[in-house]
């Protein structure tokens, strides 16, 4: 396993590791991503392998753009109108398969859907265009942990791994959370999993798309569920030391992870790591896994977190904390 810094050489070198049909780990906008061809099934056997990943439990198909996105997903208007304001970026769109483009998106292979996205990330476009193809990719993480935001977050999951071949490093993911997945299937399309684009952002293309309900989708995934989409297991995005939500006191030997002003109380953690001290929602999603990586290692009982306001953005950073927590 090598971490490389994203240049040409080192993007031609990973889009060879692909075609070879290894696995390549890189940053997109929202999270560090662990690619695979996705028209080679032992490539993406290789994924679940390597992640300890649910068979049935699907993979995005992440494409360098749009017209790319239509030889894998057949297009409705609701699709178009949202790829067109929120593609390249953190959104991923469940369609209708294509009878086109050839693609392994899980292998219990049960879909007749595909969940697409078109990342931002300059190192995911040069990469995607370097290999003129589509990849599935999901975190960098091995299934039901923390999610990654840099390269070294990546190299520690997988020490001792025989994948990925490459880490392509590209500093700290910016937005901090995985991408809102909108089912474009049903009528009104529903958010799946709320991520980085918010539920007023997307209303404003799509004025009827149904809002997240978490209590509608926490769901353990048995073998025979048929799931359209990743990231709605019950237990998810976990570190090891256990967390108490909604804290609004310390105990002994635990660490907090703070929002906002901190308490006085806060000075008895293990730890403190504030993910945004002016109360900003955009800063603490940025800030999230990074400061719950770091505060896995502080060698406390538990993560104490104080409270994060539910709406905007701040909606995923709970859905993120309610399944780590469960």
């Amino acid at each position: 396993m090598k971490i490389l810094t994203a240049t040409s050489e080192n993007i031609a070198a990973a889009a060879n590791a692909l075609c070879a049909g290894d696995l390549v780990a890189l940053p997109t906008e929202t999270v560090y991503g662990l690619a695979a061809n996705a028209s080679d099934e032992s490539a993406i056997q290789k994924i679940y392998d390597t992640k300890g990943r649910p068979a049935n439990n699907p993979l995005i198909i992440h494409v360098a753009n749009a017209e790319m996105a239509e030889h894998y997903g057949v297009f409705n208007d609701d699709v178009r109108a949202l790829a067109a304001v929120f593609w390249p970026g953190p959104l991923t769109l469940v369609m209708p398969k294509s009878n086109e483009g050839r693609m392994v998106c899980n292998l219990a292979a049960t879909l007749d859907t595909v969940a697409i996205r078109v990342p931002a990330h300059p190192v995911a476009q040069a990469l995607l265009l370097a290999f003129d193809g589509a990849l599935a990719m999901p975190s960098a993480n091995r299934s039901g942990k923390l999610s990654p935001t840099q390269a070294n977050h990546v190299a520690d999951a997988f020490a001792g791994f025989d994948q990925p071949k490459i880490i392509l490093a590209g500093g700290r993911a910016q937005a901090g959370v995985e991408s809102t997945i909108v089912d474009c299937t049903s009528s009104p399309p529903r958010i799946l999993r709320p991520g980085s684009v918010t539920i007023e952002e997307l209303r404003a293309v799509v004025p009827n798309i149904e809002s997240f309900v978490t209590c509608e989708i926490n769901l353990d995934l048995t073998p025979d569920a048929k799931v359209i989409a990743p990231g709605l297991l019950h237990k998810h995005y976990a570190p090891q030391t256990p967390l108490r939500l909604n804290a609004a006191e310390v105990f002994e030997g635990e660490a907090v992870l703070a929002f906002g002003t901190e308490p006085l109380w806060t000075r008895r953690a293990v730890q403190m790591l504030n993910l945004s001290p002016s109360s900003d929602l955009a800063e603490a999603a940025h800030n999230l896994f990074s400061h719950l990586h770091m505060l896995d290692h502080a060698g406390a009982r538990k993560i104490a977190v104080m409270p994060i306001p539910n709406e905007g953005i701040g909606i995923a950073l709970n859905d993120r904390l309610l399944r780590a927590a469960s």
